[in-house]
């Protein structure tokens, strides 16, 4: 039977039973195969986060690549608004779902300007004249906290927090719906995590964008997202609302995870507004 088509008025992206193996160049006597992602299923609605937790090597990193389009699933199905998307449609494909990724100094070049970087893409999806791009350029840096006046300065001389915020910059510059975060706030300090996180949390608010967010970080994964993935070993162990899934885990993989981090299970004090993010 063929399943049904999603409703886009609620849910912007839906993943159905996302799968990808890769080659196992270890299997010496046959030819081999892992599953680096098995049968993940989710949905994300609009202006809302869902956070995918889980170790190196669960394979959060691998589901992300395949959401953005980079890597080639197995198996599998994503709809965005209700219509199925197709490996090999990047260029429509990054109009809806940016990527953010861990470390910037791997995703932008170090000897073009701030300007230049942000520039490309809108040189490459739209038909606007040098004037029009400028515009949208300033307007983007004002949306992450750098001055326009600062577009002529090179990457190479920015901090790896201003560089962090350029890579957001270029993300939303074509007005994407959803932004995937991979680790994208592991390499910073704790008070810088708090402004960009802010920062997030603010584009949210005005752009009404959707986020998925991939980290270990449980504090930050609490205080962000709606709802939260668990995975371990390419499997979801454990799917569900933020607060529900934290506060009542079902798996033990799951609880040690808020354990490592809180040291004990949350209660409803942990939701209190003046509840730390960094504990």
């Amino acid at each position: 039977m063929e399943k049904p088509q999603i409703n886009s008025d609620r849910y912007l992206l839906q993943v159905e039973d996302l799968s990808k193996s890769f080659r196992d160049h270890n299997a010496f006597w046959h030819s081999g195969s892992f599953a680096a992602v098995c049968d993940i299923s989710f949905s994300l609605e609009k202006g809302t986060t869902l956070a995918i937790v889980g170790a190196n090597g669960s394979g959060k990193s691998t589901l992300a690549k395949m959401i953005s389009g980079v890597t080639k699933p197995t198996k599998g199905r994503i709809l965005f608004k209700g219509r199925e998307l197709k490996f090999g449609d990047y260029q429509s494909r990054c109009r809806h779902i940016r990527m953010v990724f861990q470390d910037p100094d791997n995703s932008l070049i170090p000897h073009l300007n701030i300007g230049q970087v942000l520039d490309t893409p809108l040189r490459l999806s739209t038909p606007w004249d040098e004037e029009q791009r400028n515009q949208k350029i300033y307007q983007t840096l004002r949306l992450v906290g750098i001055s326009p006046d600062h577009a002529n300065i090179p990457i190479y001389t920015l901090s790896q927090s201003q560089k962090q915020r350029v890579a957001l910059a270029r993300a939303v510059i074509l007005e994407p719906e959803i932004l995937v975060l991979d680790n994208a706030l592991s390499s910073m300090d704790a008070s810088v995590k708090t402004q960009l996180i802010n920062l997030l949390l603010n584009l949210q608010k005005q752009l009404g964008i959707s986020y998925i967010y991939l980290g270990q970080h449980v504090g930050i994964i609490k205080h962000i997202s709606d709802n939260i993935l668990v995975m371990k070993a390419g499997h979801m162990v454990e799917y569900g609302n933020t607060r529900e899934v934290l506060s009542n885990p079902a798996d033990d993989f799951t609880r040690r995870l808020i354990e490592s981090h809180f040291g004990h299970a949350l209660d409803a004090s942990a939701w209190e507004p003046d509840s730390a993010i960094f504990e």
